[in-house]
């Protein structure tokens, strides 16, 4: 099982609705019940805020988020301030991270890497910055990451902009940063990028580097909890 990755593939879906399956996933991850699984999703507008998060990095009154149709929650991973939405992928790993990593830092190193070797895969040169979590392109950041472990075993994930809207980026001060600036695919290639090519060299790097074989597929019961809500 362990070097399984089961990769869920769920289109567009609210972020509630897949926050709750993380935990669902969690749980049976803990216990052995799956292997490391790695959803992939695009979000409706959500603006989320992590454990280390200040309300004053969001830039605007929560009314007018609510206004503009962007919901926001306070969640468990590390992290402060972030952004979800169309034309982003984002990636959830439910990884057992104790078995061949041991520790959070190594982790999220690979989880950077994977993303770098995406993005080469586009002929775009990421790369890691001292002391910041994250991808960035020049001094661009194009993917976020913040993660939650909990009995070694990690949810919530990173944020790779593809086509996003940027200017969503400009109602906080992202991860936490007044000055930082987002870019995505999308603005560096000048062209729309295809969704689909992303998920596939991202599902390729995460195998490779993370040393798994690839199962896509769905959980029968996902399927119903995603029905349900």
């Amino acid at each position: 099982m362990n070097s399984i990755l089961k990769v869920l593939d769920f289109g567009n879906k609210d972020y509630k609705e897949v926050w709750d399956i993380q935990k669902v996933l969690h749980k049976r991850r803990v216990n052995g019940e799956i292997p490391d699984t790695l959803i992939l999703v695009e979000h409706n507008p959500v603006i989320t805020m992590g454990k280390s998060g200040k309300e004053e990095n969001i830039r605007v009154p929560m009314e007018l988020l609510k206004e503009k149709g962007i919901d926001f929650y306070n969640i468990e991973r590390g992290g402060d301030v972030t952004f979800h939405g169309p034309g982003q992928l984002v990636g959830y790993p439910i990884f057992n991270i104790k078995m061949g990593l041991v520790g959070i830092k190594p982790f999220i190193e690979k989880i950077e890497e994977a993303i770098i070797a995406t993005l080469s895969d586009f002929n775009i040169k990421g790369r890691k910055r001292e002391k910041m979590i994250g991808v960035w392109v020049d001094d661009e950041k194009i993917c976020s990451i913040g993660i939650a472990v909990k009995e070694w075993v990690s949810f919530h994930g990173f944020a790779l902009n593809v086509n996003t809207d940027l200017r969503y980026f400009d109602l906080i001060n992202p991860c936490g940063f007044i000055n930082i600036k987002m870019t995505s695919m999308h603005k560096i290639l000048n062209q729309l990028v295809a969704m689909a090519a992303v998920k596939e060299s991202v599902v390729k790097n995460f195998c490779k580097i993370f040393l798994k074989k690839v199962d896509i597929g769905l959980f029968n019961d996902i399927i119903r909890i995603g029905r349900k809500r």
